[in-house]
C-alpha cells in the first residue's frame, strides 16, 4: 500500500518565489503527494495563484497566524502517514527527494524525522548522496515527519516569539520518547533565504526568547539555573559581536514577561535525551 504523504507550504508575501516551490513539489516522482498551501494573509499577488495550480489544496487566512500554526494544522492530520515541510522560498532539485525519504522511513519505524540536505547561497555546493546518518534536529525549510510519532509527543508548542527554536524543542521530545532523527546527505533542497518578509532583528529577538523558553520547558529543575545563565551569556556574546545587542535585550525582556505562563507549561525531558541531543549536535552517532 502506498503511504499517504502531505506536503505543506506556508506563504506570506512571496508570490514571486512560491510557484517554484509548488512546481518542485508537484514534480516529485515515484510517490503520491498531496500538496497544500496556506496563504498566511499575504498582501501581494499570492491570492491570485490558486487558479494556476488547481491540483493544489489552498487555504487563505485573513489574519497572519504564523507558520507554526499552519504546520501544526497539517501535522495534526489523521489522514496521512507523513508530513513534508517545504518553505515558500525553497525547492527540490532532483525530483525524487520525497520518495527517497519515504523509503528510509518505511524501513526504519524508529525514525520520526528525516532532514533533507539544505543548500543555500551561503552553502551552494552539492555533495554526493550517502547513507542517512543520525542527527540532532532538522531545518524547517525541508524535512519529513512520521505523523504517528508526532501524535505521541504533540505538535509545536506556542511560543512568545514568532520565529525559531520549535524544531529543536520537538526533536528533544522525540528523542525523549525513544525515536531517532536522521539526516540525508546529498538529498538536497535549495533554500533561497530571500530577504522578502524576513527581518533579521525581529527573528533574532524571537530566537533568543524562544531558546530560553525551550530551556525552561525541557530542562530538569536541578540543571535549569546553570542552563539559563549559560544561554543568556552565549546569546549576549554572539549578539554583541554581530551588532544585534538591542534585539537580544528585547528577546530577554520578552522571555521575562512570558516566564510565568511558560513555567506552567513545563514538561522536562530526561537528562539522557538532553545528553544525546548534545552529542548528536557535536559529533553525530
Amino acid at each position: 500500500m502506498t503511504p499517504s504523504v502531505l506536503l505543506g507550504i506556508v506563504t506570506h508575501n512571496r508570490a514571486g518565489l512560491l510557484p517554484k516551490a509548488i512546481q518542485s513539489a508537484l514534480a516529485q516522482l515515484s510517490c503520491k503527494v498531496q500538496v497544500a498551501v496556506i496563504d498566511d494573509a499575504s498582501t501581494d499577488l499570492a491570492p491570485r495563484l490558486p487558479g494556476a495550480f488547481p491540483m493544489v489544496t489552498w487555504n487563505r487566512w485573513a489574519t497572519n497566524r504564523g507558520y507554526m500554526s499552519a504546520r501544526n494544522l497539517w501535522m495534526s492530520s489523521e489522514f496521512h502517514e507523513y508530513f513534508v515541510s517545504l518553505d515558500d522560498d525553497a525547492w527540490f532539485l532532483d525530483g525524487d527527494e520525497i520518495a527517497s525519504a519515504i523509503e528510509v522511513l518505511e524501513h526504519n519505524p524508529r525514525i520520526a524525522a528525516l532532514a533533507f540536505d539544505i543548500l543555500s547561497p551561503d552553502r551552494p555546493d552539492r555533495v554526493p548522496r550517502s547513507s542517512p546518518r543520525p542527527t540532532a534536529s532538522f531545518i524547517g525549510c525541508g524535512h519529513v515527519l512520521r505523523l504517528s510519532a508526532i501524535r505521541s509527543v504533540g505538535v509545536y508548542e506556542p511560543t512568545p516569539g514568532t520565529y525559531g527554536g520549535e524544531e529543536k524543542d520537538l526533536c528533544l521530545r522525540l528523542l525523549d520518547a525513544g525515536y531517532d532523527i536522521f539526516h540525508m546527505p546529498g538529498v538536497h533542497v535549495w533554500h533561497d533565504k530571500t530577504s522578502i518578509a524576513r527581518a533579521l532583528p525581529s527573528q533574532h529577538r524571537s530566537g533568543v526568547c524562544n531558546d530560553l523558553v525551550m530551556s525552561v520547558r525541557r530542562t530538569p529543575a536541578w540543571l535549569l539555573p546553570f542552563v539559563l545563565v549559560s544561554k543568556c551569556y552565549k546569546h549576549w556574546r554572539f549578539s554583541h559581536r554581530n551588532d544585534l545587542s538591542r534585539p537580544c535585550l528585547e528577546g530577554f525582556a520578552l522571555f521575562g514577561r512570558s516566564l510565568l505562563s511558560v513555567w506552567r507549561s513545563r514538561r522536562p525531558v530526561s537528562i539522557g535525551a538532553i545528553a544525546r541531543y548534545r552529542r548528536l549536535t557535536q559529533t553525530g552517532e
